[in-house]
């Protein structure tokens, strides 16, 4: 059974957070514009955020690369060898979230950090939200 991967993160332009809703085996995002209630395929407002992010990683990926090693206190060439092939086949460890999900606390946490997706309702994302790390202090 597939799921909304970001269920609780997703708001309307509004800003009111968006319920889903199941039709059939088929998770949606609801959106009310005007009393009118839109049901957008969770699916595709997930695919646009995970892309979002696979393609900042991509982007960033000897930091990102560097920040796993650091976490997980390694730094040889093996850990670092598949650390990068991990990030290599992002896209493909990201599309699996439509079956697994996201644990509800780890949603929460990142509700609580400012992560907020806001989507019209056609699904298309009119801003994204993610945390940002803080600035280190002099």
């Amino acid at each position: 059974m597939q799921k909304a991967v970001f269920e609780g993160l997703v708001f309307d332009e509004a800003e009111n957070p968006i319920p889903v809703v199941y039709v059939g085996n088929d998770p949606t995002y609801v959106v009310v514009d005007h009393g009118f209630k839109y049901h957008v395929d969770a699916q595709r407002v997930d695919d646009q955020v995970i892309a979002a992010f696979v393609e900042q990683m991509q982007a960033n990926k000897g930091m990102v690369s560097d920040a796993i090693m650091k976490m997980m206190g390694k730094d040889d060439l093996f850990t670092k060898a598949s650390v990068d092939s991990s990030l290599k086949n992002a896209d493909k460890q990201m599309a699996q979230l439509h079956t697994t999900g996201i644990p509800e606390q780890a949603r929460e946490y990142l509700g609580m950090m400012g992560f907020k997706i806001v989507i019209d309702r056609h699904g298309d994302i009119i801003s994204l939200t993610t945390p940002s790390a803080a600035e280190p202090e002099e």
